[in-house]
Protein backbone atom coordinates (compact mmCIF):
# COMPACT_ATOMS: atom_id res chain seq x y z
CA UNK A 1 0.00 0.00 0.00
CA UNK A 2 1.04 3.24 -0.67
CA UNK A 3 1.49 6.22 1.93
CA UNK A 4 -1.60 8.07 1.74
CA UNK A 5 -3.55 4.53 2.07
CA UNK A 6 -1.46 3.58 5.27
CA UNK A 7 -2.27 7.19 6.84
CA UNK A 8 -5.84 6.62 6.17
CA UNK A 9 -5.76 3.16 7.60
CA UNK A 10 -4.41 4.03 10.50
CA UNK A 11 -5.13 8.06 10.93
CA UNK A 12 -1.91 9.65 10.55
CA UNK A 13 -1.05 12.55 8.10
CA UNK A 14 1.64 10.94 5.55
CA UNK A 15 4.15 13.76 6.40
CA UNK A 16 4.24 12.06 10.09
CA UNK A 17 4.38 8.93 8.95
CA UNK A 18 7.38 10.09 6.70
CA UNK A 19 8.79 12.03 9.83
CA UNK A 20 8.44 8.63 11.86
CA UNK A 21 10.48 6.69 9.22
CA UNK A 22 13.28 9.20 9.71
CA UNK A 23 13.64 8.69 13.34
CA UNK A 24 13.28 5.22 13.33
CA UNK A 25 9.96 5.12 14.63
CA UNK A 26 8.63 3.04 11.70
CA UNK A 27 11.01 0.69 9.03
CA UNK A 28 11.80 2.24 5.84
CA UNK A 29 9.49 0.95 3.54
CA UNK A 30 10.51 -1.26 0.58
CA UNK A 31 10.40 1.16 -2.90
CA UNK A 32 8.51 0.48 -5.83
CA UNK A 33 9.85 0.74 -9.38
CA UNK A 34 8.54 3.98 -9.53
CA UNK A 35 9.97 5.10 -6.35
CA UNK A 36 6.78 5.34 -4.08
CA UNK A 37 6.88 3.55 -0.90
CA UNK A 38 5.37 0.35 -0.29
CA UNK A 39 4.42 -0.20 2.95
CA UNK A 40 3.19 -3.65 3.89
CA UNK A 41 0.99 -5.33 7.11
CA UNK A 42 3.54 -5.04 9.46
CA UNK A 43 4.04 -1.26 8.78
CA UNK A 44 0.44 -0.55 9.25
CA UNK A 45 0.32 -3.14 12.59
CA UNK A 46 3.30 -0.45 13.80
CA UNK A 47 2.33 2.74 12.98
CA UNK A 48 -1.39 1.65 14.89
CA UNK A 49 1.08 0.98 17.89
CA UNK A 50 2.65 4.06 17.76
CA UNK A 51 -0.65 6.01 16.90
CA UNK A 52 -1.86 3.93 19.82
CA UNK A 53 0.75 5.50 22.34
CA UNK A 54 0.58 8.81 20.96
CA UNK A 55 -3.26 8.79 22.11
CA UNK A 56 -1.98 7.95 25.32
CA UNK A 57 0.09 10.79 25.13
CA UNK A 58 3.52 8.97 25.09
CA UNK A 59 6.63 10.73 24.29
CA UNK A 60 8.22 9.53 21.37
CA UNK A 61 11.25 8.21 23.42
CA UNK A 62 9.18 6.14 25.52
CA UNK A 63 7.04 4.94 22.29
CA UNK A 64 10.40 4.40 20.87
CA UNK A 65 11.38 2.19 24.16
CA UNK A 66 8.34 0.65 24.01
CA UNK A 67 8.62 -0.68 20.49
CA UNK A 68 12.47 -1.47 21.41
CA UNK A 69 10.74 -4.14 24.32
CA UNK A 70 7.96 -5.49 22.07
CA UNK A 71 10.57 -6.33 19.34
CA UNK A 72 12.59 -8.90 22.79
CA UNK A 73 9.86 -11.06 23.91
CA UNK A 74 12.30 -12.55 26.55
CA UNK A 75 13.23 -9.56 28.07
CA UNK A 76 12.23 -8.95 31.66
CA UNK A 77 8.76 -6.26 31.58
CA UNK A 78 9.45 -4.02 34.35
CA UNK A 79 10.91 -1.59 32.08
CA UNK A 80 7.50 -1.58 30.62
CA UNK A 81 5.92 -1.51 34.45
CA UNK A 82 8.53 1.87 35.35
CA UNK A 83 7.62 3.40 32.10
CA UNK A 84 3.94 3.45 32.23
CA UNK A 85 4.63 3.96 35.90
CA UNK A 86 6.86 7.47 35.10
CA UNK A 87 4.13 8.62 32.21
CA UNK A 88 1.20 7.87 34.80
CA UNK A 89 3.40 10.27 37.26
CA UNK A 90 3.88 12.61 34.43
CA UNK A 91 0.02 12.58 33.85
CA UNK A 92 -1.27 13.26 37.32
CA UNK A 93 1.34 16.02 38.00
CA UNK A 94 -0.33 18.09 34.78
CA UNK A 95 -3.54 17.17 36.04
CA UNK A 96 -2.86 18.87 39.24
CA UNK A 97 -1.39 21.45 37.29
CA UNK A 98 -4.68 22.30 35.16
CA UNK A 99 -6.55 21.99 38.32
CA UNK A 100 -4.62 24.75 39.38
CA UNK A 101 -4.96 26.75 36.36
CA UNK A 102 -8.80 26.08 36.50
CA UNK A 103 -8.86 27.40 39.70
CA UNK A 104 -7.02 30.54 38.56
CA UNK A 105 -9.24 30.83 35.82
CA UNK A 106 -12.49 30.56 37.69
CA UNK A 107 -10.87 33.16 40.41
CA UNK A 108 -10.70 35.62 37.84
CA UNK A 109 -13.78 34.95 35.95
CA UNK A 110 -15.49 35.77 38.99
CA UNK A 111 -14.64 39.68 39.07
CA UNK A 112 -16.70 40.25 35.96
CA UNK A 113 -20.49 38.88 36.30
CA UNK A 114 -22.49 41.70 34.10
CA UNK A 115 -22.06 42.56 30.55
CA UNK A 116 -21.30 46.08 30.44
CA UNK A 117 -18.26 48.41 28.78
CA UNK A 118 -14.72 46.75 28.93
CA UNK A 119 -13.70 49.74 30.27
CA UNK A 120 -15.72 48.26 33.77
CA UNK A 121 -14.26 44.67 33.36
CA UNK A 122 -13.09 43.47 36.58
CA UNK A 123 -11.09 40.91 34.47
CA UNK A 124 -9.41 43.25 32.65
CA UNK A 125 -8.13 45.13 35.40
CA UNK A 126 -6.90 42.24 37.29
CA UNK A 127 -5.05 41.55 34.09
CA UNK A 128 -3.76 45.00 33.62
CA UNK A 129 -2.56 45.55 37.63
CA UNK A 130 -1.14 41.71 37.77
CA UNK A 131 1.37 42.96 34.26
CA UNK A 132 1.95 46.20 36.20
CA UNK A 133 3.22 44.05 39.38
CA UNK A 134 0.61 44.25 41.47
CA UNK A 135 -1.37 41.35 43.29
CA UNK A 136 -4.25 39.36 41.20
CA UNK A 137 -7.14 37.43 42.42
CA UNK A 138 -5.68 34.32 40.35
CA UNK A 139 -1.77 35.01 41.68
CA UNK A 140 -2.14 36.82 44.92
CA UNK A 141 0.06 39.33 46.28
CA UNK A 142 2.97 38.22 45.12
CA UNK A 143 5.17 40.70 43.33
CA UNK A 144 6.29 39.66 39.64
CA UNK A 145 9.69 40.49 38.67
CA UNK A 146 11.81 40.16 35.73
CA UNK A 147 14.75 38.49 35.76
CA UNK A 148 16.90 41.18 36.23
CA UNK A 149 14.73 41.25 39.27
CA UNK A 150 12.88 44.39 38.66
CA UNK A 151 9.33 44.69 39.64
CA UNK A 152 7.09 44.56 36.06
CA UNK A 153 6.15 48.27 34.96
CA UNK A 154 9.37 49.68 36.26
CA UNK A 155 11.11 51.51 33.96
CA UNK A 156 14.13 50.58 31.78
CA UNK A 157 17.81 50.67 32.94
CA UNK A 158 19.74 53.95 32.46
CA UNK A 159 21.45 54.33 29.08
CA UNK A 160 24.82 51.92 28.57
CA UNK A 161 23.75 49.70 31.01
CA UNK A 162 22.74 46.00 29.27
CA UNK A 163 19.51 45.38 27.83
CA UNK A 164 16.99 43.46 29.44
CA UNK A 165 16.43 40.08 27.67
Amino acid sequence: MRIGALGQATGVDPETIRYYERIGLLPAPARRANGYRAYGPAHLERLAFVRHCRALDMPLADVQRLLHLLNHPLDDCRDVNRLIDTHLTRVQERLQSLQALARQLEQLRGRCHEQHATAECGILHELVAAAQGEGCVCHGNSVQTTQKGRRLGEDRPESGSEPEQ
